[in-house]
C-alpha cells in the first residue's frame, strides 16, 4: 500500500480513539476499571511492595531518572562528536574488545537523549500533569515509580544496541522494543484509569499528552495492517508517524508549563486544538531522514525507499502542512510566557528561559527539515550529509529545553520542594543552550565544507578545514556536558535539601502587606498583585493633576 493509504488508516484509527476518550472513556467500565488497576498493582506480586505510593513519588522518579539519563545521553553525544575528527581517540579500548565509532555512539547518544532523558522527562510530567488538570490524583502511584526502572532498563538495552546490534544472535534493539512497550502500556493504562476518574473537564493540553502517548503504539500497528513493516515507505511512515507521537507530548508538557510557570492563561485554545488535529493529520518531517532504525527496532532487514510519484507529491505536500502546528505551538508558547507582567512576576521562576529557547528554535529547526526530507524523499540526497547535524540541534535545542524546562516548573509541585539553586540552573541553561547552539552549528559548517569538497573533487579525503570545524564544534558541545551535570546535581540535591514550598492555598507568607494603592489611571488585577497587593488591600481612586508625585504609603 502507499503513504495515502497509511495515513488514511492512521487517521481513522485516531478518530476512532479520540471519539472514544472524549465521550468518557467508556471502556472503563466499572469490571475494567477494577481489573487495570489490578494488573497495575496487585498482578505486579511482591515487586510493587518496593515502590513507594506517596502523591507524586511516580512523577519524582522519573525526572529524577531523566536527570541521570541527561548526563548520560550529553557525554555519549559529546564523544561521538570528538570522534567524527579523531577516530582513533578511543583506540586504547580495543584492548577489552571495544571499538566504538563516532556513528554508534552518536546514535547511542541520540535514543538515550530521545527516550532517556526527553521521554522521561515527558512522561514524568505527564504524570503530574494529567491528575492535576483531571482534579484527581494518578491511578496507581506505585505502578508509575516501578514502571521508570523498566522504561531505563530498555533504554540501557537502546544504548547497548546502538553500539552491537545483534549478540548471540539476540537482536538487541528488539529486546529494548518489547521492554520498552511493557512500560509505555502501563502508563498509558495508568494515565486513562486517571482520566476516568476525572472530576472536571481536562483541558487541552492534557489531551494532547494521552492521545501522543496513545498514537506511538497506534503508529506501529497502523502500519502492520497495512502490510508495510517490511516495505521502505512503511519504515519511513513509522518514523514521520512516531515523530509526532513526541510532538504531541512536548506541546501538551510545554503549553501547561508555559501557562503555569508565567501565570498567564493560554494565549490561544483555539491553537492548542490546531497543534493537535495538525500533528494527527500531517507528517513530521523532524526526526531521522530514514526508516532504518524503524526496522532496526522491530528486528527487521531495512527496505530501500523507493516511492511513488504519488507518494513523493503527496509525503511532500503533507510534510509541508505540518508548518502550521509547528509554526502554532512555537506561538503559543512565546506569547502565553510573555504575556503582561510575566517577566515581573516570575523572574526566578528557572524553567521559563529554555521553554523559551526551545519555542524561539522551533520553526527554524523544522523548516530545515522539511527540506531535508523532501530531499531524501525525492532520492536526491544531496542534504543526507548534513542530516545527523540537524538532529542533533532538533534534539538540544528543541526537545530537551522544552522539556527540561517544563520540568523545572512542575518541579516544586512534584517534590514539594524547590531546586537548590535556581542560579546555578540558570547557569546551566546557558552553558547548554549556547554550547549546543553553538557547537552544532560549527559542526553543520564542518559538514557542508565536506560537501562543498566533494563536489569539487569526488575522490578526495577529508581535509583540514571541515575536520578543524568539528574540533572546535565538540570542544564547545562540551558545555553541554557540564550544563547537564550542574542540572542534574540541583534536582537531585533539590529533592532532599531545597527550600519547602508553601501551600499555595495560604496567605501569602511576606510581612510587607499594601493596605492601601493610590489608583490614578486603569490597570489590571495581575498587576496590582505584582506590586505587593492582597486581597484585603484597599483600592483608592485618586484623579490626575500636575502636582509633584510622592510616594505610596504603605
Amino acid at each position: 500500500m502507499g503513504l495515502i493509504t497509511i495515513l488514511m488508516v492512521f487517521w481513522l484509527l485516531m478518530i476512532i480513539v479520540y471519539v472514544m476518550l472524549n465521550r468518557g472513556i467508556w471502556i472503563f467500565t466499572d469490571v475494567t476499571k477494577g481489573t487495570s488497576l489490578f494488573m497495575l498493582e496487585k498482578a505486579l506480586g511482591p515487586a510493587i511492595d518496593f515502590a513507594e505510593g506517596r502523591s507524586g513519588s511516580g512523577s519524582i522518579a522519573w525526572i529524577i531518572q531523566g536527570a541521570v539519563w541527561l548526563v548520560i545521553s550529553s557525554t555519549l553525544t559529546f564523544i561521538g562528536l570528538w570522534l567524527g575528527h579523531e577516530p582513533s581517540a578511543l583506540h586504547s579500548l580495543s584492548a577489552w574488545g571495544l571499538n566504538p565509532t563516532s556513528e554508534s555512539l552518536l546514535l547511542a547518544g541520540k535514543l538515550s537523549t530521545i527516550f532517556g532523558a526527553v521521554g522521561m522527562f515527558l512522561i514524568g510530567s505527564a504524570l503530574h500533569i494529567v491528575p492535576n488538570l483531571s482534579n484527581t490524583n494518578l491511578a496507581s502511584e506505585k505502578n508509575a515509580t516501578l514502571v521508570s526502572f523498566v522504561w531505563a532498563l530498555s533504554v540501557s538495552i537502546m544504548v547497548i544496541g546502538a553500539y552491537r546490534p545483534e549478540i548471540f544472535g539476540v537482536k538487541i534493539l528488539l529486546v529494548s522494543t518489547l521492554v520498552n512497550s511493557l512500560a509505555l502500556i502501563a502508563i498509558i493504562v495508568n494515565l486513562l484509569l486517571t482520566a476516568s476518574y476525572r472530576e472536571r473537564k481536562m483541558a487541552l493540553p492534557g489531551w494532547l499528552i494521552i492521545i501522543g502517548l496513545i498514537s506511538f503504539p497506534i503508529s506501529t500497528l497502523t502500519i502492520a495492517i497495512t502490510g508495510n513493516l517490511s516495505d521502505g515507505i512503511g519504515q519511513w511512515a513509522l518514523v514521520r508517524l512516531t515523530g509526532a507521537s513526541f510532538f504531541l507530548q512536548l506541546s501538551g508538557i510545554g503549553l501547561y508549563a508555559a501557562s503555569y510557570g508565567s501565570g498567564n492563561p493560554l494565549w490561544s485554545k483555539s491553537l492548542t486544538a490546531i497543534i493537535l488535529a495538525g500533528s494527527i493529520f500531517t507528517l513530521n518531517p523532524i526526526g531521522f531522514s530514514s526508516g532504518e532504525l524503524s526496522a532496526m527496532f522491530l528486528g527487521l532487514e531495512s527496505s530501500i525507499l523507493e516511492p511513488s510519484r504519488n507518494d513523493l507529491i503527496g509525503g511532500s505536500f503533507i510534510m509541508a502542512l505540518f508548518a502550521v502546528p509547528l509554526i502554532a505551538l512555537a506561538s503559543n508558547l512565546i506569547i502565553t510566557i510573555r504575556g503582561d507582567d510575566s517577566f515581573i512576576e516570575n523572574s526566578e521562576n528557572p524553567g521559563m528561559a529554555e521553554i523559551n529557547f526551545g519555542a524561539i528554535m522551533l520553526i527554524p529547526v523544522g523548516l530545515s527539515f522539511l527540506f531535508i526530507q523532501t530531499d531524501f524523499l525525492s532520492g536526491n540526497n544531496e542534504l543526507i550529509e548534513i542530516s545527523s547535524s540537524v538532529h542533533l540541534m532538533a534534539i538540544w535545542t528543541v526537545l530537551v529545553p522544552i522539556s527540561l524546562g517544563a520540568t523545572l516548573c512542575i518541579f516544586p509541585a512534584v517534590s514539594g520542594r524547590s531546586i537548590l539553586s535556581a542560579n546555578s540552573s540558570r547557569r546551566a541553561f546557558w552553558m547548554m543552550s549556547g554550547g549546543a547552539f553553538t557547537g552544532i552549528i560549527f559542526t553543520i559548517m564542518g559538514d557542508f565544507s565536506n560537501i562543498s569538497l566533494l563536489e569539487s573533487d569526488p575522490e578526495a579525503v577529508i581535509t583540514e578545514t571541515p575536520n578543524g570545524l568539528r574540533s572546535i564544534g565538540s570542544v564547545i558541545f562540551y558545555l553541554v556536558v557540564l550544563g547537564s551535570i550542574f542540572q542534574c546535581l540541583n534536582m537531585i540535591r533539590g529533592v532532599y535539601r531545597g527550600s519547602q514550598i508553601v501551600n499555595e492555598d495560604s496567605e501569602s507568607s511576606t510581612s510587607v502587606k499594601m493596605k492601601s494603592y493610590n489608583l490614578t489611571k486603569t490597570t489590571t488585577v495581575r498587576k496590582l498583585f505584582s506590586k505587593g497587593a492582597t486581597m484585603d488591600t484597599e483600592i483608592v481612586p485618586v484623579s490626575e493633576s500636575e502636582k509633584q508625585g510622592k510616594p505610596t504609603e504603605l
